[in-house]
């Protein structure tokens, strides 16, 4: 659509807002992440769509977890204490084509990331993103014998999902034939084992445990029992690994943390939204996430133990892959949630 990220803003936050059964004017202070903008895009989204009510609002870029940044600043504003009813809002309005640089006369904040790969693999004529994914998956393949028909699935059973979300970007189910013959992308990465550059917005209303009481919301309040966030390890840059460099030892050192805060295990989860920028970052993090043993994830892919009648529903939402990747509203890179609704 034909529509600016203040209409985005307007509409995610209304219905978040309406969702929660929470008035604006409860909000105590709003966390709004976006990448792509100019400063105070936040400030611009909110006042004239949401209201001007002289709260503070933090603007967030964090790459491909900004939507997830916001969230955990949101959260941690009432974790601290410091106010009882936060808003976390993300938004993005994208250019068509693969992500590139914008400032070509500083130092390049993935320099040190790329050298990794040029290390191992080498650089192609590609876009960096599909490059730096699908060379993890390579890797992967190389070590633990997976093969491009495990990825292809990966991507086939994504497509499928979004069919149930009327949110998602594309709403296409497609065989698996269609999946690996469609166009090629980087190595066996195909167009449909890829997210899309897209348009769009999310929120959520974030509250302590005594707002939800006194304003009566407990039927409806969902929990977050535990959130980590980590950045890269010395192992990322230091042990040449291509599934290291795009986050495989933050991914589990944060979903061992999340574990350990909320007293569970991956066996005890029922549904997973994780971040398939690319099939291949969502079959490593299966075993990242601890779903598996490394080097099993074809294994659990193949039993269809990532989707309904399996152990796990992975991305009900059609994933990154369909629902698209606004980067501020989107995106669970360096991040494990866990929630429950009582």
């Amino acid at each position: 659509e034909d529509f600016d990220y203040p209409d985005m803003a307007k509409i995610a936050g209304e219905r978040a807002l309406s969702d929660a059964g929470v008035p604006y004017s409860a909000i105590e202070q709003a966390c709004v992440g976006y990448v792509y903008g100019d400063s105070t895009c936040g400030q611009r989204a909110i006042y004239h769509s949401l209201g001007l009510s002289g709260i503070p609002i933090i603007n967030v870029n964090n790459n491909c977890s900004t939507g997830s940044t916001a969230l955990f600043m949101a959260r941690q504003l009432i974790q601290g204490g410091l106010v009882d009813c936060a808003l976390a809002l993300g938004f993005e309005k994208m250019e068509r084509g693969s992500l590139s640089s914008k400032f070509m006369d500083r130092t390049n904040p993935m320099d040190k990331h790329m050298e990794v790969m040029f290390n191992t693999y080498g650089m192609a004529a590609a876009p960096a993103a599909p490059q730096m994914f699908g060379n993890a998956g390579r890797e992967h393949m190389e070590k633990y014998g997976t093969t491009p028909e495990h990825f292809a699935k990966i991507a086939w059973k994504n497509h499928k999902h979004s069919t149930n979300n009327p949110y998602s970007q594309f709403q296409d189910e497609y065989s698996l034939d269609q999946v690996k013959q469609s166009r090629k992308v980087f190595e066996f990465l195909t167009l449909l084992q890829c997210c899309p550059t897209s348009d769009g917005a999310g929120a959520a209303v974030l509250a302590s445990e005594g707002f939800v009481r006194r304003h009566g919301l407990e039927h409806q309040a969902v929990e977050i029992l535990a959130q980590e966030m980590v950045t890269d390890l010395a192992t990322t840059f230091e042990d040449n690994s291509c599934m290291k460099m795009v986050g495989y030892d933050m991914t589990s050192l944060a979903a061992k943390k999340c574990f350990e805060t909320a007293g569970l295990k991956p066996s005890d989860v029922n549904v997973i939204e994780l971040h398939d920028c690319f099939s291949a970052n969502e079959l490593i993090t299966y075993e990242a996430l601890g779903l598996c043993p490394e080097g099993k994830a074809g294994e659990l892919i193949d039993r269809g133990d990532n989707t309904y009648g399996g152990q796990w529903v992975v991305n009900p939402s059609g994933g990154l892959i369909s629902k698209g990747h606004p980067l501020g509203a989107t995106g669970n890179n360096n991040y494990d949630q866990v929630t429950s609704n009582p």
